[in-house]
């Protein structure tokens, strides 16, 4: 980042889907720490739009990719034509087209790799995306929102975001899934569950059954990840060929690599 903008911060910030899990948090978050915020969520009526977008220097979207378009259609003739526009979605390159299709002006893409309800002192590592007309000051105002927050911020493009979430948060999700359906109703194996299993159940248990339908839409919306899956099933062959070794020193550098 130049140093002629490290300090430039957004005077108003407008968290919409401000009810949402992450849109709820954000928004608390900046106002404890005295940061303008707006926040806009359902029903989205012209005239609570009109009210609340005057004078919005970052438009920041909060909602599921999925309804990401129509939310964009109602709120973006209302904003300032000065207005960053930025999402928190967790796929980058369908919602970054979206936003530059809706918007003329500045956009940039963020993902927070963190949930809505972090742990005191956890790390709270952000990507930035730039986005369409994207430049140093615009990109400056979103990522020192978000260091203000206390979040750490990295940049990347949008490729590169969404092969990692490909192979990070959609192959969880999708290991996790087959594995458990895999093994649903053999209740012949409850007498034999082991510590390591109730962890594995216990850590998969929101993503399966909270989180699902949120999951099933990213990795539909991730063009990347039909090609993790694939990779995937090279290492389930190795597996079925009794490569066990190879596939133990290929996982090890998750522990060596420090």
């Amino acid at each position: 980042m130049s140093a002629d903008f490290c300090g430039i911060l957004p005077v108003k910030t407008l968290i919409i889907g401000a009810q949402g899990r992450m849109g709820s948090m954000l928004l608390k978050r900046g106002r404890r720490i005295g940061l303008e915020m707006e926040g806009l969520d359902q029903p989205l009526t012209t005239m609570r739009i009109s009210q609340v977008c005057s004078a919005t220097d970052l438009a920041l979207f909060c909602v599921p990719a999925a309804v990401l378009p129509d939310v964009l259609a109602k709120v973006c003739p209302y904003l300032p034509s000065t207005a960053v526009l930025a999402d928190i979605t967790s796929v980058k390159e369908g919602p970054l087209r979206q936003m530059a299709r809706a918007w003329s002006g500045p956009v940039v893409g963020t993902h927070p790799l963190f949930g809505p309800n972090p742990e005191h002192g956890a790390d709270l590592p952000v990507a930035i995306i730039p986005g369409a007309h994207a430049e140093a000051g615009h990109l400056a105002l979103v990522e020192n929102f978000f260091i203000r927050l206390g979040c750490r911020i990295f940049t990347c493009t949008a490729a590169q975001h969404d092969q990692a979430m490909a192979r990070i948060q959609s192959m969880n999700f999708i290991t996790n899934l087959a594995y458990f359906a895999m093994l649903a109703q053999q209740k012949e194996l409850l007498p034999f569950l082991t510590p390591s299993f109730r962890r594995r159940q216990q850590a998969a248990q929101k993503m399966l059954t909270e989180d699902a339908q949120l999951f099933s839409g990213l990795f539909d919306a991730n063009p990347y990840c039909h090609e993790a899956v694939h990779q995937y099933r090279q290492m389930l062959n190795l597996a079925a060929a009794g490569d066990i070794d190879l596939l133990c020193h290929r996982a090890q550098w998750w522990w060596e690599r420090d």
